[in-house]
């Protein structure tokens, strides 16, 4: 009879380490749903046009990797099982959104921001110290992180260039993949952050948008 086995904490730890050198090199594990943007045929833009574009796509790229970070750190140090199983479930949908804006970025011939250890490392930091204060208030940085990058999502819209339907395809899917997990977040027990920490998280979320726009 076969039982399967459960990971020690030395084995968590190789797992996520081998998540983190995929993540920061850009070769996340193989990724479930094909881009929304393979159907679109390519659009010509003008040269300001696909710099801007690249910059908000690589601010998005930046941004799943916070993600991937934050629910590591989180699955890390989660207490429950169930709460560990959420963070893993919503990491492996957003090494789609990872791979979408790297292959994008590829195709406006630019690149990943040069800071992404910078803010893995911090996101890191800050989702496994969530976790290990609890698992409602790790839930509640989902959330609240989830919302914020759903707003980001939104202003992107709002800014990618009209005739970029591609890049514009990814960005609306994401925003709706991120919706979800904001609302996952909260159902499975998460609570509201109080308002300087989300204040905090919105200040820091601006100096990365900012900063990896164009670096």
């Amino acid at each position: 009879m076969t039982h399967s086995r459960r990971h020690t904490p030395l084995d968590r730890f190789i797992i996520e380490s081998d998540k983190i050198l995929r993540t920061l090199k850009a070769k996340p594990t193989a990724h479930v749903r094909p881009s929304p943007s393979h159907s679109i045929e390519e659009c010509e833009l003008n040269a300001q046009e696909q710099r801007h574009a690249a910059g908000l796509m690589r601010v998005n790229h930046t941004g799943e990797v916070c993600a991937q970070a934050l629910y590591q750190g989180q699955a890390l140090t989660a207490k429950l099982d169930d709460v560990r199983s959420t963070m893993e479930h919503a990491a492996a949908e957003e090494v789609d959104h990872l791979a979408w804006c790297d292959e994008r970025l590829r195709e406006l011939n630019s690149h990943n921001s040069h800071l992404n250890p910078l803010w893995y490392g911090l996101s890191f930091s800050i989702g496994a110290f969530a976790g290990a204060v609890g698992d409602k208030i790790s839930l509640g940085f989902v959330a609240a992180t989830e919302e914020q990058v759903c707003t980001h999502l939104q202003s992107h819209l709002t800014q990618l260039p009209q005739a970029d339907r591609k890049s514009r395809a990814i960005v609306t899917q994401m925003l709706e993949d991120e919706a979800r997990h904001a609302r996952s977040a909260l159902d499975a027990g998460g609570i509201s952050l109080p308002k300087p920490i989300r204040l905090g998280m919105s200040l820091l979320a601006k100096v990365m948008t900012k900063t990896t726009y164009h670096i």
